[in-house]
Order: structure tokens, then sequence, then C-alpha cells
């Protein structure tokens, strides 16, 4: 889905901060979140807890995943913004593997509600946080932006297709 197309259907509202470069790297963050959700649509809640989707997780756990690395990327990105490096995960959990397998078991208990609504706010509260910055500060800063790709809009395709493949396999394109 183009941008532009975006736009047309109304499913998205890029932000704009009149920043040319920076406004494309919030497009390319949109763009990624709706074709994330658009992903599921369709599917009731019931096709949303299926596991298999990859490995064991559902679509809801795939929207849980995603919500905690926009949470992480709250986290993590000013203090990247000011010069500092954020803990390896390595060291303080095991692994990003390791990091993972904890964050599902305390995602576990949530409700679909509950994982769609913390998606929804997290998500608002990243692209708030991106809005608040300086575009030319931001857009000077490497490795902040690759903390942002690998984070959010490069991870969300990633779950993207691990959906659609997965409606593929159960005959549910759309």
């Amino acid at each position: 889905m183009t941008l532009q197309l975006a736009m047309d259907n109304g499913t998205s509202n890029p932000a704009r901060t009149g920043h040319l470069r920076f406004d494309r790297l919030l497009a390319k963050l949109d763009v990624a979140w709706v074709a994330f959700n658009a992903s599921s649509a369709g599917l009731d809640d019931e096709e949303l807890l299926i596991p298999g989707v990859t490995g064991a997780w559902s679509v809801r756990d795939l929207i849980a995943h995603v919500a905690w690395w926009d949470a992480e990327a709250i986290v993590h990105l000013p203090p990247i913004l000011a010069g500092g490096t954020p803990p390896r995960y390595s060291v303080t959990y095991g692994g990003i593997d390791a990091f993972n397998a904890l964050m599902t078991k305390r995602k576990a208990t949530l409700t679909l509600d509950e994982v769609r609504h913390e998606s929804a706010v997290t998500h608002a509260q990243l692209v708030e946080y991106l809005i608040s910055l300086p575009p030319d500060e931001v857009m000077a800063h490497d490795r902040f932006k690759r903390r942002l790709r690998l984070d959010a809009y490069g991870h969300y395709p990633i779950h993207t297709a691990d959906i659609l493949a997965w409606r593929e396999r159960r005959g549910w394109s759309g």
C-alpha cells in the first residue's frame, strides 16, 4: 500500500512536521503500521487467538509482541538520542529471544481487548514522542533511526508477512 493510497482511503493519518526527510520517516512508520493492522482485518476474535501464525504465537500474540517493541522504542530512544547506549538484551535478559519469552509470559493473561488497547495506546505514544522531537536532531542521529527501524517500522512488516502467510495457509486470504 502506498502512502498516498493510505491517505486517500482514510486508513492513515501520517504526522506532518514540515520537515521533508523527517516526514518521510514518519510516513514509513505509518505505512508499516497500517499494513500490520490490515493484515488481520476481517478475522474474528476466535481466529485471532488460533496459535501457529509463527511458532506457537497467534495473531493476538503478535499484536502484543509488536506493542512491547513499540514500548521498548519509547524507553530506549531517548537515551540513544542523548548519546547514551541502552543495556544489551544479552546482558539483561540472556538475549532477545529470552526477552521475547519473558514478555510473552507477562502478556499471556491479557485479554484480546486489552492487547488491542495496549497496542493502540503504545503506538500512539511512540508517534507522539517522535513528533515532539526536533526533526533535524533525529535525522542526524543514525543510531536513533536504526533503533526506530529495528523496533518499529522495519519490524512490523516481518509480522505482517507472518500473518498474511498464515492466512493464506488457512485459505483466509481476505
